[in-house]
C-alpha cells in the first residue's frame, strides 16, 4: 500500500484526474460540486494493473486553502505533480512543489493535464517549462506524462508511472510505535465517532485501547476499515478509518493524534532544523506571528533561532519551537512553518530533540542518541526510547549512561566505601543509581545493607554489643558506649532484634520462641504474658517486648490476652 497526494496549483485538474484514476470522485464537499473547487482533502483509492493498491489524497491547490493542503501531505509516501498544459508552471505550483520538499517527500510523477486542449507546441513549451522549474528538486528526473482527464487519454500510461514509481517508493515503516493524525472525523449513524488518517509507525488492531493526544482521552477501536474493507488489524501506510467508542465526536479535531499509551513523549517545544525557502523576501527571526504545520495540524507557534538572530533567505539554520499544547513528537517528523502575518510559508524542516533540556543559548541539536544520553548523564532506557525512537538496551539496571558517566560514580562510590570505616557503608544513603554501581565494584561486598572492602575485618562478627546482649538473653543491659550506626548495622546483619527501642540478641529470640513452644504444649489453649514472663525468668519491661517480636514473626498469634500457637513455631 503507498499513499500518493496530488499537488499543483488550482484549477489545473487534479481532482479529475483522481476521478479518472479511480472512479472516485474526491471532492465530497457540496460547495465544492458546486463551484469545481477542492476546498478541503479529498480521499480515493484504486488498485493497479500490477495489484499494487494506492490511496490517493487530493489537496486544495487555491491558496486560501493551503493549510487544509499541508494538513493532508504529512503522510504521503510520493505524489502527482499536476500542472496544467493550458496555463503552465504557477506560482501555486512553486509552493507546492517547495512544501513537498520541506515534508522530505522525494518520489513523484509529473502529470502534463488538460494536453487536449492545446496543440503540439504549446504541449511541448508546457513540458520544457517544468524541466526547468523541477530542475534541481526531487522531480528533476521524474517522468512527465501527458493526460486528458476527460477523454482518457494518457490514463493507462500514467498508471504504468504510477506502478514504477511504488516499486521505488520506500514502505511505511514498522516500529511498533503506532499514530495515527486525525484529517477528518464524523458521526456516522448507529456507529459513533469515526476518525480518518494515515497510519504510520506501526500496527493497530480492533479493540486496541488509544490516548487522544493532546486532551490525554482515552477510546478504543470499535472497527477498522481501509479501502472500504473491514479488518481486524492494519499496518503503517494505510489510509485508515477507525470507529471509537467511549469518546464523543467533538472532541476529536484535525491536527489530533491517537497513540498507544506510555509510547509518546508529549511536548509543548522542540529543536529542530529549518530551511528557509531561497525565494522569501527577508530574513527570519523570532519576530513575527508563526503557524506550525506537523501531522494534520496547525498550531500557532513562537520560534527562537538558536545561535544567530536570524537566517537568511536559502540558509539552513536551528530553532527551538514552542507549541500551545502538548503533541506526541519523535525526531524525523517533518514540518511546514509558515508566516501568518504574511500569508507565507517561511520554510520547513525536520524535528530533532522533542525535549530540550539546555538553554536555547547552549542547545546544539541533533539527531543522536549519544546526545541526548550525554545531555542528561543518565536517562531510564524506556524514557531514552520515547525521546528517540531508537531502543537501547540499559547498562545500569533499567537505566543508560555513556562509559564516562560511569566511570565517575564507580570512582566516587568507590571513594565513599573506603571512607566509610569498618562499619561499611550503609546502602540507605546512595541513590538508586549509586547503588546499583556498588553492587558492580570489584573488591566490594555487600553485606545485610552495608558495601565495605572484601578483604576489610568485618567488624560485626563476634561484636561487643553483641557479646554483652547475650551474656543475659532475656533481661538484657542496653547499650550505651555504642554509636546508633553501630546498632543499626546489627540490626541490618539480622544478628540484633530491637522492639519499643529495646534490644535482644537474635540468638535469645531464638531461645525464647523454643520456651514458649514448651509451654504451648503444655497449653494449647494459650499463655499468658505472665506466663512466659516467668518461663524466661525476666520482667514485664523485657517480656512485652518479646511477645511483640513473636507475634511479628508468626511464631505466635495473639488471642485477648493470650498467646496461641502461631505457623512458624517451633516443632521441638
Amino acid at each position: 500500500m503507498h499513499i500518493i497526494a496530488t499537488a499543483g496549483h488550482v484549477d489545473h485538474g487534479k481532482s479529475t484526474l483522481v476521478r479518472a484514476l479511480t472512479g472516485t470522485d474526491p471532492d465530497r464537499l457540496a460547495e465544492e460540486k458546486k463551484r469545481g473547487l477542492t476546498i478541503d482533502l479529498g480521499f480515493a483509492f484504486t488498485t493497479l494493473p500490477s495489484g499494487r493498491r494506492l490511496s490517493f489524497i487530493d489537496v486544495p491547490g487555491h491558496i486560501r486553502f493551503i493549510k487544509n493542503m499541508l494538513a493532508g501531505v504529512g503522510g504521503v509516501d510520493a505524489c502527482i505533480f499536476v500542472v496544467a498544459a493550458t496555463e503552465g508552471w504557477k506560482p501555486q505550483s512553486e509552493e507546492h512543489l517547495r512544501i513537498l520538499e520541506l515534508l522530505g517527500i522525494s518520489h513523484g510523477v509529473v502529470a502534463l493535464t488538460q494536453i487536449g486542449l492545446v496543440d503540439d507546441e504549446l504541449a511541448e513549451l508546457a513540458h520544457m517549462d517544468i524541466e526547468e522549474k523541477t530542475e534541481g528538486s526531487f522531480l528533476q528526473n521524474a517522468p512527465v506524462v501527458a493526460v486528458d482527464s476527460i477523454d482518457g487519454t494518457g490514463i493507462d500510461e500514467l498508471r504504468d508511472a504510477l506502478d514504477t514509481l511504488t516499486e521505488e517508493a520506500p514502505n511505511a515503516a514498522n516500529i511498533k510505535r503506532p499514530r495515527l493524525w486525525i484529517d477528518r472525523s464524523f458521526a456516522a449513524t448507529g456507529a459513533g465517532s469515526v476518525v480518518t488518517g494515515t497510519l504510520t509507525g506501526g500496527r493497530l488492531r480492533v479493540e486496541d485501547e488509544l490516548i487522544l493526544v493532546p486532551g490525554e482521552k482515552r477510546t478504543r477501536i470499535r472497527a477498522i476499515q481501509t479501502q472500504g474493507e473491514t479488518r481486524t488489524k492494519i499496518d503503517p501506510g494505510h489510509r485508515v478509518a477507525l470507529n471509537l467508542t467511549n469518546i464523543d465526536q467533538q472532541a476529536l479535531n484535525r491536527g489530533n493524534a491517537l497513540v498507544l499509551d506510555d509510547q509518546w513523549h508529549r511536548t509543548d517545544r522542540f529543536d529542530a532544523d529549518l530551511q528557509i525557502l531561497a525565494n522569501l523576501g527577508h530574513d527570519v527571526s523570532r519576530r513575527g506571528a508563526f503557524s506550525l504545520y506537523i501531522g494534520s495540524g496547525e498550531w500557532p507557534v513562537s520560534i527562537r533561532v538558536l545561535g544567530p538572530n536570524r537566517l537568511a533567505p536559502g540558509s539552513e539554520g536551528q530553532v527551538r519551537v514552542f507549541l500551545p499544547q502538548h503533541l506526541p513528537l519523535l525526531p524525523g517528523d517533518r514540518f511546514v512553518l509558515r508566516e501568518s502575518g504574511r500569508d507565507e510559508t517561511v520554510g520547513g524542516g525536520q524535528v530533532l530533540d522533542v525535549d530540550p533540556i539546555l538553554k536555547a543559548s547552549e542547545a546544539q541539536p541533533d539527531r543522536s542518541v549519544d546526545r541526548v544520553i550525554t545531555e542528561r548523564g543518565w536517562v531510564k532506557a524506556d524514557k531514552l526510547e520515547r525521546l528517540t525512537g531508537t531502543t537501547v538496551e540499559p547498562v545500569l539496571g533499567d537505566w543508560v549512561a555513556s562509559p564516562s558517566v560511569i566511570s565517575t560514580m564507580e570512582e566516587h562510590v568507590r571513594l565513599l566505601i573506603e571512607q566509610a570505616g569498618p562499619l561499611g557503608l550503609d546502602m540507605a544513603i546512595l541513590e538508586e543509581k549509586e547503588r546499583l554501581i556498588a553492587a558492580t565494584i570489584g573488591g566490594v561486598e555487600i553485606l545485610e545493607g552495608r558495601a565495605r572492602p572484601i578483604d576489610q575485618k568485618d567488624v560485626f562478627v563476634n561484636h561487643p554489643l553483641l557479646q554483652q546482649l547475650e551474656k543475659d538473653p532475656f533481661s538484657p543491659s542496653q547499650p550505651e558506649e555504642f554509636s546508633g550506626e553501630e546498632i543499626r548495622g546489627l540490626i541490618q546483619r539480622g544478628t540484633v532484634i530491637q522492639n519499643d527501642g529495646v534490644l535482644f540478641a537474635a540468638s535469645a529470640i531464638d531461645k525464647a520462641a523454643i520456651a514458649v513452644a514448651h509451654l504451648l504444649r503444655e497449653k494449647p489453649e494459650g499463655v499468658t504474658v505472665a506466663e512466659i514472663r516467668d518461663a524466661l525468668g525476666t520482667t514485664r519491661k523485657f517480656a512485652l517486648p518479646i511477645c511483640a517480636i513473636l507475634d511479628g514473626t508468626g511464631i505466635t498469634r495473639r488471642r485477648e490476652d493470650l498467646r496461641i500457637a502461631g505457623p512458624r513455631i517451633p516443632e521441638q
